[in-house]
């Protein structure tokens, strides 16, 4: 074989090889993307090292997690936009309900995690200046003359959803019927200066621009206020509140293109693992794992919780009835 024959042949040999390499190399790295809500941005900041470390430990394969934080169902939104998730993480099952019925998730997202795929669950409470000046004790506090109330758009965000659905199921549970609760969480609305899209946004323009009496959002919030700012707030729990699921779902259309479904799965799994669970109490959302919510029972009162389900028919029912365009939040905003 001459020179250049030779040389051809090894070029050949050499390129092929690369051809035949690039993919394994290629496939020993995966980004995946978590498109969550406002006030999560702290609890996947520690959960995402943390699974990256223990899957390249058992497979090998490097993953860096991205985020992406807003109101929930803004975020929902932009994932039906176009925004190329590979896995949600939202605050109510209703934003990912649309998804799949856009095609993006399965219809029976729900079955495939456990825990009707929420790895953790809130409530909402209420964040008050140090003292309490107001009295605020219970949601009928919220609706008397004189209290501004800090509370998120409940169009844009999961948190002031609940917080409506919070204060107007505390009405039926307590006896009342539909015109009481109606007129109470009328009554609260009107006491809410500024309605800012996201939880995160209300926390910051409660505590940094100081506007407001009360703040209502989730209590892993709240615990995260306190432990920033220490004394100068206090936490008070309803009589009754609502049942506030972090539930989480695979983007099929999306892993299934980029073929990153095990590693999107294994993710999600890693929230139900005792590794998983401990961070998820570390930040204050109330753990499924009952070894870990022991272990951190000082920071989750007792608290006498309803479900969506059980007072309003689940949140399709709960969607159409109050936040679709021209629902009951429209009309009672609109009179405020």
């Amino acid at each position: 074989m001459t020179y250049n024959k030779f040389a051809f042949a090894l070029g050949a040999a050499l390129a092929a090889a690369s051809v035949a390499v690039a993919p394994l190399a290629a496939a020993q790295e995966v980004t995946l993307l978590n498109v969550s809500y406002d006030v999560a941005r702290e609890l996947y900041k520690d959960v995402n090292p943390a699974f990256a470390a223990a899957y390249k430990k058992s497979t090998g394969v490097a993953v860096t997690i991205k985020q992406s934080h807003g109101g929930s169902s803004k975020q929902a939104r932009a994932v039906a936009d176009g925004l190329e998730a590979s896995v949600v993480t939202m605050n109510q099952a209703n934003d990912i309900d649309m998804l799949a019925d856009r095609g993006l998730v399965v219809q029976d997202w729900a079955k495939k995690f456990p825990h009707n795929a929420a790895p953790a669950y809130s409530t909402m409470v209420y964040l008050v200046r140090k003292g309490n000046p107001k009295a605020i004790k219970d949601w009928g506090d919220l609706a008397k003359p004189g209290v501004q109330v800090i509370i998120p758009n409940p169009k844009t965000a999961g948190n002031g959803r609940y917080t409506y659905l919070a204060a107007w199921g505390s009405v039926l549970k307590k006896g009342g019927n539909e015109a009481g609760a109606r007129e109470l969480v009328g009554k609260i609305f009107k006491n809410v200066p500024i309605l800012d899209a996201g939880g995160r946004a209300a926390t910051t323009t409660f505590t940094q621009r100081q506007i407001g009496d009360v703040l209502v959002t989730f209590e892993n919030e709240v615990g995260m206020v306190r432990a920033e700012f220490g004394d100068n707030f206090e936490v008070v729990y309803p009589s009754t509140s609502i049942l506030a699921e972090s539930p989480v779902a695979v983007v099929d259309k999306v892993v299934d293109k980029k073929n990153i479904r095990k590693e999107a799965t294994a993710y999600l799994n890693f929230l139900y693992s005792d590794a998983g669970q401990e961070i998820i109490a570390k930040h204050y959302l109330r753990p499924r794992s009952e070894a870990v919510f022991k272990k951190y029972a000082a920071n989750f009162k007792p608290i006498t919780l309803f479900t969506v389900d059980e007072v309003f028919g689940g949140w399709r029912a709960a969607q159409k009835k109050h936040f679709d365009d021209g629902g009951e939040f429209d009309k009672i905003y609109s009179s405020k």
